[in-house]
C-alpha cells in the first residue's frame, strides 16, 4: 500500500469532487447551476450553460475518479483542464501568489496531479485492481497536454460562440430594420 498516494488522492480528489458539486448542485455553500452559469457568462465562456455543466461534471467526476484511483490519467487531465482554464480566465492577470488571487494554488494542484500520474495511484485503487499501469513520464505529459488542450478548446469554443451570438444579434437587428425601411412613406 502506498499511503501517501492514497492520502493525496483522497484529499485532492475529494476537494475537486466537493468543488464540482458546489457548482453542479449548490452543495457545501456553492453557487449551484444558475450561479455557475452566471460565472461562465462573466468569464466569457459561451454558451455559459454548457460550459457550466462541462466544468461542473469534469470536477465532480474527475474528483471521484481520482479518489477511487480509477483511470487516473483521464481523471487528472479533466482536472488539469479545469485548473488551466481557471488560471487563464481568472487568476493569471493577478500574478503567481495566492494572496493576490493568483494561480499558485491551481499550479500546485496541477503538479500534484502530475505526480499521481507519474507514480501511479498506488494500491488500493481501481487502476491497480484492473491491472491498469498508465504511469510514467509519457503518461504524465500526455495527460497534462490533454488537460491544456481541453482548456484551450473550451476557451476557443466560448470565443467562437460569443462571436456567433453577436453576429446573430446584429443580423436580427438588420432584418428587423430592413422591412421598416422598405415601407413607403405616407
Amino acid at each position: 500500500m502506498k499511503t501517501g498516494r492514497l492520502i493525496a488522492r483522497t484529499i485532492i480528489g475529494g476537494l475537486f469532487f466537493g468543488h464540482g458539486t458546489q457548482k453542479l448542485f449548490g452543495w457545501f455553500g456553492g453557487p449551484g447551476p444558475e450561479g455557475t452559469e452566471r460565472m461562465m457568462q462573466n468569464l466569457e465562456l459561451h454558451p455559459p450553460k454548457r460550459q457550466a455543466l462541462l466544468a461542473s461534471w469534469a470536477e465532480t467526476a474527475g474528483g471521484a475518479m481520482l479518489v477511487l484511483g480509477a483511470f487516473t490519467p483521464l481523471a487528472a487531465s479533466m482536472l488539469t483542464g479545469s485548473m488551466v482554464t481557471a488560471i487563464r480566465k481568472v487568476h493569471l492577470h493577478q500574478g503567481l501568489w495566492n494572496q493576490n488571487s493568483g494561480y499558485e494554488y491551481n499550479l500546485a494542484l496541477i503538479a500534484a496531479l502530475a505526480a499521481l500520474i507519474d507514480g501511479g495511484p498506488g494500491s488500493p485503487s481501481v487502476d491497480s485492481a484492473l491491472g491498469i499501469h498508465c504511469t510514467g513520464p509519457r503518461w504524465t505529459l500526455a495527460s497534462l497536454a490533454a488537460g491544456v488542450a481541453g482548456s484551450t478548446l473550451a476557451i476557443e469554443m466560448g470565443q467562437r460562440a460569443a462571436g456567433d451570438s453577436q453576429q446573430q444579434r446584429a443580423s436580427d437587428s438588420v432584418e428587423v430594420a430592413a422591412p421598416e425601411a422598405a415601407v413607403p412613406a405616407s
